[in-house]
């Protein structure tokens, strides 16, 4: 039962439910919420699918694991604020660990195909900052990283 009116769905085609219990594994106060699966889904009423409901810090999202017809892409990431550099180190590694790959300016894709961006707190703060030429100096830094290196990034904003 869905206990948010509001809530993202990221489409699956297979381990949809493995991959909401990993999730929840790697970032504290989540949970998988809820779980149902048919056989009665589709246009013709005889697709099988299943929905799993979690929360991740808080913020509810809900996986359809329903087949190939909308595979994940790019266009939708998990943006992950860490509140330090310890943190970004952790999710970075596990989120891309086995099959997964790194990406640029602390994105990655993990091993089911879902695009996240792993960036420390301190990191969006430099970067809305009113001192704009600062504010430029931090994301020059960040375009040319893979893991954010908050340091690096604190060091070329200064």
């Amino acid at each position: 039962m869905m206990t948010q009116p509001i809530r993202t769905v990221l489409w699956f085609n297979g381990r949809g439910r493995e991959a909401a219990e990993f999730y929840c594994s790697l970032i504290p106060d989540s949970r998988v919420t809820g779980f149902y699966a048919s056989d009665n889904g589709g246009p013709d009423g005889n697709m099988h699918f299943e929905v799993v409901d979690f929360i991740l810090r808080g913020v509810p999202y809900q996986i359809l694991d329903a087949g190939p017809t909308f595979p994940l892409s790019e266009c939708v990431s998990i943006m992950v604020e860490t509140p330090d550099q310890a943190e970004t180190d952790r999710l970075w590694e596990a989120l891309a660990a086995d099959g997964g790959s790194h990406g640029p300016c602390g994105w990655l894709k993990d091993r089911y195909g879902l695009s996240w961006q792993v960036v420390p707190a301190e990191v969006s703060r430099l970067m809305l900052q009113p001192d704009r030429a600062r504010a430029e100096r931090a994301l020059a830094a960040v375009m040319q990283m893979g893991k954010i290196d908050l340091a690096a990034v604190q060091a070329a904003a200064a």
